[in-house]
Formats: C-alpha cells, structure tokens, sequence
C-alpha cells in the first residue's frame, strides 16, 4: 500500500510540474505578445481609461430599434401572428391557474399542499406545507402569494416541457448535446437580470415579458440534468435490453427513463426553485405577485411591508423545495399503507375538491380579513429603534451603518479608484494571464473578447464598479466560507448544526436577500455586498466541506504515519489534493455573488445593476440593454477565469 501510495505521489508529482511548465511556457508567449501590442496601442490609444475611438454608440440603433417594436407591436404579422398569440397564451394560462387557485379558495389550496407533500414525503412536511401556506394567509398576503404560484406553475410546466425535450435530444444525440453544452455553460452563469431586457423589449412590460423570462432562466437545469441522466444510463442494463431485441423507442422507455428518475427529479427541483427566483425579481417588469410588493417596499425602504411578503416567498420556497426533494428521493413509495400506493393519489384529489366544495358553500373562499396579523408597524418600529441605537454610536463595536460605512471607504472605494486608474490595456492583460493559469487560449481569449466588448459598448467604468463590488465580495464570501468549510469537514458536529442553516439559506431566491441587509445597514454598496455574500456563502461552504472529506484517506494515513500534526495534514495533504473542489467552490462564489451584486442595483449598489432597473423604471430601454449586456460580458469573463479546464493530458494520464 505503501508503494502503491508513493507511486501515486510520484504521478501527481510529474503531472504537476509538467502543468507547471506548460503554464510557465504559456505566460511568456503571452508576455511576448504583450511586450509587442501594449507599445503600439499606448502609442495609438493613450490614457488609462478606455479608448472612445474604440467605443460603439450602441444606444441610438438600440433605441430606433425600441421605437420601432412599439410602434409596429400592434400591426406587424411578425407580433400579430407570433409572438401576439405567445403572449395571449401566457395570459389566458397565467389567468386559468390564477382563477383556479382563488375557486379552489385559501382552504383548499392549503389542503392540496398538505396533502401532496403528505403523499410525497410524510406527515411531519405536510403540517410544514399546510402551516406555511397558512402562514401566507395570517400576514395578508394570500392573493399576491396566489398571483405568484399561478405565474410559477405555468413558468415550470413550460419550462419542463423544454428542458426535457431538449435534453432528451442531448441525451440520445452527442452533436447534440456538444453543441447544448456551451450555451447551457453560459446561461447557467448569467445573473437573473440579464435576462429581463431582451423580453421587455418584445413583450413589453407584464405578465408574458416575465414568464417567458422565468421560462429562460429555469428550463436549462431541466435539460442538462435530463441529458446527463439519460447518457449515464447504465451500461449493462442497457447491453441486457438491447440483447432482447428492444428498439429504440422501448429502450428508451423501459430503460434509460426509469433509469435516469433521480436526474430528471432533481431537474424538476433545481426548474422549480429558479422558476420562483426569477418570478419573485421579474416583479420589476410587470410581474406582479409577492415580488412585487417586495419591489415597491424596497423603493420605499419600508422594511416591515418588506418583510412580510418576504416571508411568504421564503415559506413557499422551502416547501418547494422539500417537496421536490422528497420526490427525487423517493419516500413516497417507499413506505407501505394508502400514502405508498397509488390510491394515494386519488385520495389527494378527492381531499382537495371535498374540502374546495366546503370552502365555497361556506361562503370561505377569500382568507378573511379579521384573521390578519399586520406585522409591518411593528418590524418598522423595531427598524426604527436599531436605527437609534444599533446604525451609529454603540461603544468600542461602532454600529451597523458605521460598518457599512468603513467598509465602503477603506474597501469599496479604493478598490473601485484602483481598477478604474488602471490603464485600459492592462486590465485586459491581467483578465488574460488569469484565463492562461487555469484554461487554455481559447479560454483566455472568450475572457478578453468579453472584457473588450465591455469597453466597446461605452460602459467600462460603471462595469468596474460592479468588478470592485463582486472581488470584495468574493474576498469576504471566500474567507468565511473557507473557515467554515474547513471547520465542518474536520468536526462532524460543527456540520450538522451547520447543515440546517445551510439548506434553508440555500433554497431563499435572491431578492429575499436585499431585505435584512436594508434593515441592518440602510441602502448603498455594502448592503448589496453584504447580501452577495449571504446568498454564496452557502454554496462555498458546501463544495469546500465535501471536496475535504474526499481527500483520499491513504494520502492521509501516510501523512499521520510520518508524524504529520493535524494542521500539516491540512496544509500540506488535504488542502492540495482537494484543489480542484476549492476552485470550483471560487467559481461558484463568484457567479453567485455577481448575481445578487447586480440586484444590489435596487438598493443603491449602483453601476450596472443601477442602470438595468433604470432603463426598465423610466423606459429607456437602451440604457437598459446597453448595462445588460455589460452583464453577460462581465459574467462570462469572470467564468472564465475562475472555471478550470479539463486538460487532455491530465485525462490521458488518468485513463
């Protein structure tokens, strides 16, 4: 074993510096071409900001452009004939559901949940579900919460029936699925908000622009969780299929569906739970529901009528997501009785419509209003006092705004004047060098060409901004969630208290964010780092946790042997071989903090974000496309160059 181990440090030894060398070798090509360009472009283009000759008046195009769909929105065929009937359906659908749900009234929308999650997943989810949505009810938020679910049962149900159609073509074709998969790659790390303005622009502002922006953003977990369950089929059991003389058809249905379930559960988990964060941040083009009543109290900075729709977004994501989780899981079935077996099904339905047809024949449809608990006074006056005795002045520790306040001027602040004073050119050397240590030129070029665009669209300050906003907050995300991680894969207690807090952290949307972070530190640019770093930390902390506990234990074994204290197995065994786990955890980190950065934009983050919502408040919808599609350039490029590449030797090696 010994040898065996010894031998495989060697391997990972010689890999190492033969990486090593290739990046080394890399890097001074590219300080070659540097050495080259940066002369003649200094010569060409002085100055450190970017070049205006190099700058693209995109807005007028963009606006004839905008004019020119409201205009012909009524008339043109194109609109009439196509996207005219898209849209109606949207709305009669949205409407059906909605009316459905009021019919069914506040009793039995609430038995339905109950039971649902009683057939899925047992009794203790279903006083959860039943609870919950009762609890929507107490805060006065029944109709918006019903608004919501509507437009969110039809988002998924569309968004489903793509993803799985488009993942069964990837699934069963590998041109197929080689030409989805950069496109999936890069519309998993856009922020939600890049997706509103392209929607707004042919729809308009409402119901459809928000579905159909709730359906581009949810419908790719479902399509590559579909193709990967379908491709990992196992191939024995597929041999054994085929040798019976299936056809494609039967193999398909009698093997490689039943076979890929979790994937395709978990695909229905991971569309319901993006479906409920777009639907809730889709509020600022016309959505309506409980995110709107967000939205409105954030502009106002009432925390209290913040809350409570805030709260109902919460309760409803985490039955979501319980729910669907116990599905993929599979407990239902598992247990015997009538929640086991089919009639469970029947029973759920015959529950629902019995305790419906009450509801309506006792005049009880409508939750009623002398069963409201307003807690808004209240959270405000409780906002009102931290703001007197907690924001500034409280000895040795300062206050909450006093934090916030030092943080933007000894962080925020000269991290923005130094990227900004740094000249053009280097910023997109140093985004280069970054791309070439951990991918390859094609990497590093997709990174550049992405930053350039920035540059040519006229928006490289206010991208720089963002830039400063999401490093510091990556910086902070990384410190805590590093400690913690390394914390939890060494004391198994410290994880499972840990745990709890993570899932329920892990399944908030993103808005729910902004919220708290108002409450504790007023508006501006920390509040919205702050909130970035909430909402990555989880995510952090879990990929760092498990890439530690599966650092092969032989590694460690030979470390203890010779005498290695635990934090030198940590520094020098554990860290290093779980490298790999930390990077996409640093990745990770960084698209979900860019994410919830751009939404700062709603409470005083500025920059990009800031522009978004500006272009879509006061309609001008240039501004607005012009800062989103910064969005995608920034997003894509800090991808790039914190995703690693798989390398072909390193696969050679391994095979």
């Amino acid at each position: 074993m010994a040898t065996a181990t010894a031998s495989s440090s060697v391997e990972r030894g010689a890999l190492a510096g033969a990486l090593k060398s290739r990046t080394l070798g890399k890097l001074l090509l590219l300080a070659v071409f540097a050495a080259v360009l940066i002369p003649l472009a200094v010569t060409r283009w002085s100055g450190t900001a970017w070049p205006d000759a190099l700058t693209v008046d995109v807005s007028g195009p963009l606006g004839n452009a905008s004019d020119w769909i409201i205009d012909n929105r009524d008339s043109h065929p194109l609109f009439l004939y196509f996207f005219g009937y898209i849209s109606n359906g949207v709305v009669l659908s949205v409407r059906g559901v909605y009316l459905l749900l009021l019919g069914a009234g506040w009793a039995g929308v609430t038995a339905a949940a109950g039971l649902i999650a009683w057939r899925v997943a047992g009794i203790r989810l279903a006083l959860t579900a039943a609870v919950s949505f009762a609890v929507c009810g107490l805060l006065g938020m029944w109709v918006p919460t019903m608004q919501t679910l509507a437009l969110m049962i039809v988002a998924v149900v569309v968004s489903v029936v793509i993803g799985a159609v488009l993942g069964l073509a990837g699934g069963l074709s590998d041109r197929l699925y080689r030409a989805m998969r950069p496109l999936l790659d890069t519309m998993q790390v856009l922020p939600a908000f890049a997706y509103l303005l392209p929607v707004v622009l042919i729809f308009g502002i409402g119901v459809p622009a928000a579905v159909l922006a709730t359906v581009v953003y949810a419908a790719p977990p479902m399509a590559r969780l579909t193709a990967l369950g379908l491709r990992d089929a196992d191939g024995g059991v597929m041999e054994a299929v085929a040798s019976l003389g299936a056809t494609g058809r039967q193999r398909l249905f009698s093997a490689r569906l039943p076979l890929a379930r979790k994937e395709l559960l978990l695909g229905l988990n991971q569309t319901i739970m993006m479906a409920l964060s777009m639907a809730v941040i889709a509020s600022v083009i016309g959505a309506g529901g409980l995110g709107d009543r967000v939205y409105q109290a954030l502009a106002s900075v009432d925390v209290g009528a913040a809350l409570a729709a805030g709260l109902p977004i919460v309760l409803l994501a985490v039955v979501l997501d319980r729910t669907t989780a116990a599905a993929g899981a599979g407990t239902g079935g598992e247990r015997g009785g009538l929640r086991g077996s089919r009639l469970g099904w029947a029973v759920v339905a015959i529950v629902t419509a019995v305790v419906a047809v009450a509801g309506r024949m006792a005049g009880r449809l409508n939750w009623p209003d002398s069963w409201i608990v307003q807690i808004a006074d209240p959270v405000n006056s409780a906002v009102d006092w931290m703001t007197d005795h907690l924001y500034s002045g409280v000895p040795v520790l300062g206050g909450t705004a006093d934090w916030a306040a030092h943080f933007t001027t000894w962080v925020l602040d000269p991290l923005r004047s130094g990227l900004q004073g740094l000249p053009w050119w280097s910023v997109l050397l140093v985004v280069a060098a970054l791309a070439l240590l951990i991918g390859t030129w094609q990497t590093a070029l997709t990174a550049v060409l992405a930053m350039a665009a920035i540059g040519v669209l006229g928006v490289w300050e206010p991208s720089l901004d963002t830039l400063s906003q999401v490093l510091a907050a990556v910086a902070v995300t990384l410190v805590i969630g590093f400690a913690a991680g390394i914390t939890a894969a060494r004391s198994a207690r410290f994880e499972a208290l840990l745990r709890p807090v993570l899932d329920v952290f892990q399944t908030l949307p993103q808005f729910v964010y902004l919220i708290p972070v108002v409450a504790l530190f007023g508006v501006g640019r920390a509040p919205a780092v702050a909130a970035a770093v909430v909402y990555a930390l989880p995510a952090v902390v879990r990929i760092t946790t498990q890439g530690l506990r599966q650092v092969d234990a032989s590694a460690l074994e030979s470390a203890r042997s010779l005498g290695a204290t635990s934090t030198q197995q940590l520094r020098q065994v554990q860290l290093p071989l779980a490298g790999p786990a930390l990077r996409l955890a640093l990745n990770q980190g960084v698209v979900l903090v860019l994410a919830v950065v751009i939404i700062g934009g709603l409470v005083g983050g500025g920059a990009l974000g800031y522009d978004v919502v500006f272009g879509l408040a006061q309609g001008d919808l240039a501004t607005g496309l012009v800062a989103g599609a910064a969005i995608v350039c920034l997003g894509l490029m800090l991808d790039r160059v914190t995703q690693p590449t798989e390398r072909r030797d390193s696969k050679r090696k391994a095979a």
